[in-house]
């Protein structure tokens, strides 16, 4: 495969900027295939190749696979499938037949003890597994791999498939340019080319940019120049407004001052009441002085008497507790009393009680000493239970006859089942076919056709066939193994489709030339079959390239093929044409058509016979096992019945024994009862020692009421001298009453003035206050319009002093303004805007003048670099080229297409000439 090594070729020597890959001894460099593994790919099973370092032709007949190895070398290399212009997936490159393969890439690496093993596993499920070095790894890891050594596979310049000739022939010389660019110059080439393309668009952009601000920043000039006349005008007038607008602001501080004068004159007023108002408060002051000594003096006698008060309070309060404690004593005394005598009833109670609980105490125990023990029936128990475990084993054992009777009752109906569809598919149209195949050489079909009757039930999807004479078709991998393993013996192939349910025929157009020559219809069109075993035919027989036509077709059968039709029935002949893939000639091939032998074949009458005898066979057998269950069922039910029977009997006796325990442990409770009652009367207390404590504490309350009563006498004696005191402070109070009453109508007179005078006060107050917030009003007001500086200070000493002289200037100096008049009133606005336009236009023109110099020199630079290295490139090119085709007899050129600056534009142009007289 590898092209000879004795005659080589010179090579394109790389720029000097990038670096040469170096060739080992073996004169391989890093990146070059050093084996091709395919397995299950295409047209191959398994191929191993080991191409030498410089392969460069790949030769072979026809259908031997050479567009196979290309194939496997592009995906390889992760290239997209639809590049090789055969398929858009990669499940179209799997064997057909076949449910997976590989395609195995060894590349040299950087050393040449070093090689780098890309292998892809591809499936009819199309999915993708990538392994690099034998290891599992993502695409992208293999993509990094690849760009190492600048593979680009979808680069017609570099890696060229015969499918896609058409489309290399297709670039344009700009195209061409590009791709040689990337594929075999200097990396940074296509670098430098997009940068001078970019740049040199800026370049022109920035150029007009610069002629379009000079041409527009003139026209602003001009308009400017016309209108400076009334511009001034304009300023004259401007200057008068703005005079009358600094008179204005004068105007509110006049005001201003206005105001502070009269509130100066207010403040001078609220300061003289003011001092009025201080003297008479004094004179009221120092007159209520003596009234407060007495008032102290008056406040300390209410204070004693106070406290004399809470001291009588107190002891009324004593008094009541000792009296409530003295009554509580005598309550409990006669409590006291009143226990004893219960005491006395309680005793009596209690020996009454006493003898009663003795005597139900003896009546229980009697009771209990007089009912006999219970003996259960034992023997008999036992001998129950004994015929009820007989009878379960007999019913248990019934039951697995009966269940071992049924399973061989469904059997026997399986076969039954099975034997009755096979008498029914001997008797119809489907045997007679599968007779029909039996009888030409398919031996073992129809076992294959009822196994996969019987057995539909186990399949995912519906299986056909048999069909093309002896095949299954199934719509799922599962349901294909299964069938495989089961019809082995058999001998009967099985062929698995997974497309949709759609027909994959093209469309069918018998065309008015075909209609002359006699061609009628297509043969996927002559039969109807389900769209899987439809297609299956059209992928496995191509029905949909078969014509069928009359004696007519089969007279001007060599006219055929002119229409595009390579395969052709006719009653008596089978027309075959192909055609060349290099060279385009036809060969054609005519096989007879032999009259049909299939399916005339008549039934097996004694196979028919033979099922039927075995199918009364299998309903006798069936008849009798049913009846035989019936006679099992009877049985259990007799022993069920005969075994509950007993169960019964067992439960009276169990029920009796539970009553007779229940009885003897009730009588035992009752007695242990009624002796718990006799030691809890035992158990209370001695009515004589409860006595005895009763009396103690009657003794102790006569002598706590005897105390109590000496209290009470003390405290009535402690209150008869506190209510003397108390009479004796509440006349000195009285007399101080009196003396105050007397002073405080003097205190009154003086009180009126002063608080006469604080009104007064108050009111020039307010009138002040309302002085300031007008003073305050006009000072804002003033400051809103223009706060002071030094420079309106000196301005305002030159204007009017008085508000009326002021206003008088004012609209004086308005009424000068606005005898102006001007056609144009935003004149100024205009000029100023436009002046203001020129200075930035100015400023960004001046900034795009030395963005276009700073690109024009970058320009030159790059391409200084870069022009000068795809000269010599295209030239090595152009020298290789011309070589090979002088060695053809014949003329080849490749040269570069230079536009000056509009860098877009530049291309490669190849030119070829077969004969001299030819441009």
């Amino acid at each position: 495969m590898a092209a000879s090594r004795s005659a080589k070729r010179p090579k394109i020597a790389p720029s000097s900027s990038a670096a040469a890959p170096l060739r080992g001894d073996d004169d391989y460099v890093p990146g070059n295939i050093v084996e091709i593994e395919l397995c299950n790919f295409m047209t191959y099973d398994r191929l191993v190749c080991r191409p030498g370092p410089r392969l460069n032709l790949v030769v072979g007949p026809n259908g031997s696979g050479k567009s196979s190895l290309v194939c496997a070398i592009a995906l390889a290399l992760a290239a997209d499938p639809a590049i090789l212009g055969r398929a858009a997936s990669v499940k179209a490159f799997v064997k057909r037949g076949e449910d997976s393969g590989h395609v195995k890439l060894t590349l040299r690496g950087d050393t040449p003890d070093h090689n780098i093993c890309i292998t892809r596993k591809i499936d009819s499920d199309n999915k993708s597994e990538w392994l690099l070095d034998g290891a599992s790894v993502p695409k992208k890891e293999v993509i990094d791999v690849i760009k190492k050594f600048n593979i680009q596979v979808n680069n017609l310049t570099q890696f060229l498939p015969q499918d896609r000739v058409c489309e290399f022939a297709k670039l344009s010389p700009i195209q061409l340019l590009e791709e040689t660019e990337k594929a075999v110059g200097d990396p940074q080439l296509p670098i430098q080319h997009r940068q001078l393309i970019q740049r040199s668009r800026e370049l022109r952009d920035l150029e007009v940019t610069v002629k379009s601000k000079e041409h527009t920043l003139n026209n602003l000039k001009a308009l400017n120049a016309e209108q400076e006349k009334d511009v001034e005008r304009v300023r004259q007038r401007d200057k008068l407004l703005k005079k009358a607008e600094v008179m204005k602001k004068k105007l509110p501080w006049l005001k201003y001052d206005m105001k502070k004068r009269e509130f100066i004159q207010v403040q001078e007023e609220e300061k003289s009441k003011k001092k009025i108002m201080e003297e008479a408060a004094k004179i009221w002051e120092d007159a209520k002085a003596p009234i407060e000594g007495l008032k102290k003096e008056k406040t300390t006698h209410v204070s004693s008497t106070k406290k004399i008060t809470n001291q009588i309070n107190q002891n009324a309060s004593k008094r009541r507790e000792i009296t409530e404690e003295e009554l509580k004593l005598a309550t409990r005394l006669k409590t006291t009393f009143d226990s004893i005598e219960e005491l006395k009833r309680q005793e009596k109670s209690r020996q009454q009680r006493m003898s009663k609980a003795k005597e139900d105490l003896a009546a229980a125990e009697r009771e209990f000493q007089d009912v006999q023990p219970y003996e259960p029936p034992r023997a008999e128990m036992a001998q129950l239970t004994e015929q009820i475990a007989t009878l379960s084993c007999e019913i248990n054992e019934l039951k697995l006859r009966r269940k071992a009777k049924e399973s061989q009752l469904g059997q026997q109906k399986e076969i039954l089942r099975k034997c009755s569809d096979r008498l029914k598919q001997m008797e119809t149209k489907t045997n007679k076919l599968l007779q029909a195949l039996r009888n030409i050489g398919a031996e073992r079909i129809n076992e294959a056709y009822n196994w996969v009757q019987d057995n539909k039930n186990v399949f995912r999807g519906e299986v056909y066939g048999p069909v093309l004479l002896e095949s299954f078709v199934t719509q799922d991998a599962s349901d294909r193994d299964l069938l495989v393993r089961q019809l082995k013996q058999y001998n009967i192939p099985v062929l698995n489709y997974t497309g949709d349910n759609s027909i994959m025929s093209r469309p069918f157009e018998i065309t008015p030339e075909m209609k002359q020559l006699g061609i009628k219809s297509r043969l996927d069109q002559e039969f109807d079959a389900p769209p899987a075993v439809k297609n299956v035919l059209i992928t496995q027989a191509s029905v949909d390239n078969s014509y069928i036509g009359t004696d007519q077709a089969d007279k001007r059968a060599d006219e055929v093929a002119d229409l595009g039709v390579l395969d052709l029935w006719t009653p008596s002949n089978h027309y075959r044409w192909s055609k060349s893939r290099y060279g385009g000639h036809l060969s054609g091939s005519v096989d007879p058509v032999y009259p049909s032998r299939l399916f005339m074949c008549h039934l097996d009458v004694s196979d028919i016979e033979r099922l039927r005898s075995e199918n009364d066979d299998h309903m006798k057998i069936v008849e009798g096992m049913e009846e035989d269950l019936k006679k099992l069922h009877k049985n259990q039910r007799e022993l069920e019945d005969k075994e509950a029977t007993i169960r019964k009997q067992k439960e009276g006796i169990i029920d009796m024994m539970r009553s007779q325990k229940k009885r003897r442990e009730e009588m035992q409770r009752r007695v242990d009862i009624r002796r718990r009652t006799l030691e809890d009367i035992y158990k209370e207390e001695d009515v004589e020692f409860s006595t005895r404590k009763l009396i103690d504490q009657l003794a102790n309350l006569n002598d706590n009421r005897f105390r109590a009563v000496i209290k009470l006498k003390n405290l009535l004696v402690e209150a008869v001298a506190l209510r003397y005191s108390s009479t004796e402070k509440n006349m000195a109070s009285i007399e101080l009453d009196i003396k105050i009453s007397e002073m405080e109508k003097d205190v009154k007179k003086h009180e009126k003035d002063a608080l006469q005078a604080a009104r007064e006060y108050e009111i020039r107050k307010q009138i002040t206050q309302e002085h300031r917030h007008q003073l305050l009003k006009a000072k804002q007001h003033a400051e809103s319009i223009s706060m002071i500086t030094e420079e309106l200070a000196a301005m305002f000493l030159k204007m009017p002093t008085t508000i009326e002289e002021l206003e008088g200037a004012i609209q004086d100096t308005e009424s000068e303004a606005n005898s102006m008049l001007f056609l144009n009133q935003n004149v100024l606005q205009e000029y100023q805007n436009r002046q203001r336009e020129i200075e930035s236009i100015l400023t960004k023109l001046e900034d795009d003048k030395v963005d276009f110099e700073r690109c024009h020199s970058d320009i030159e630079t790059t391409k200084g670099k870069w022009l000068p290295t795809l000269r010599s490139l295209v030239s090595k090119i152009n020298d290789t080229f011309s070589r090979n085709f002088q060695e053809m007899a014949v003329a080849g050129e490749v040269s570069l297409d230079e536009h000056g600056l509009d860098f877009s534009q530049y291309g490669i142009l190849i030119k070829v000439k077969f004969r001299n007289n030819h441009p």
